[in-house]
């Protein structure tokens, strides 16, 4: 976990990749849980029994999922210092380099791109990488957009 307690000890990491975060298990519970509250429930994710016959030979988490995963994977990785509140503020760019097979445990790697300053706090876009244990290629590539407010 690394700790920052300014904006300007964020902007001196820019370009600096901080680390990792946790071995986080994804399972069919929560693929299935994430389906009935989003009403995505494509057979790929929801329906075993087919998806062994598909083209990944199991279910995979939808790519939604993995997004969502993102603010708790990275606040294992960096914190700042005196925040008292940390908005989502968007997505610059997602791709999803392969699928996420239902079972598979990810973490996330975390790189700060920019730093900057906005009313009353920072503006920090980080670039994560979302692994997974085992796997060739990351299930996920996000750059986030998040303001902390301090």
């Amino acid at each position: 976990m690394r700790t920052f307690g300014t904006p300007a000890e964020l902007a001196k990491a820019v370009g600096e990749h901080l680390g990792y975060s946790g071995w986080r298990l994804v399972d069919q519970a929560q693929v299935d849980a994430f389906a009935e509250a989003t009403g995505d429930r494509q057979w790929i994710h929801t329906d075993p029994e087919r998806a062994a016959q598909g083209p990944y030979g199991t279910t995979i988490a939808h790519g939604y999922l993995l997004l969502s995963l993102l603010p708790s994977l990275v606040t294992s990785v960096l914190t700042v210092e005196g925040a008292r509140l940390r908005v989502n503020y968007g997505l610059n760019k997602v791709r999803f380099p392969a699928a996420l097979p239902t079972g598979s445990a990810v973490r996330a790697g975390v790189r700060v791109t920019s730093a900057e300053d906005v009313s009353g706090g920072v503006q920090l876009v980080l670039e994560v990488t979302v692994e997974r244990e085992g796997g060739q290629k990351p299930v996920c590539v996000a750059e986030t957009v998040t303001r902390i407010y301090l």
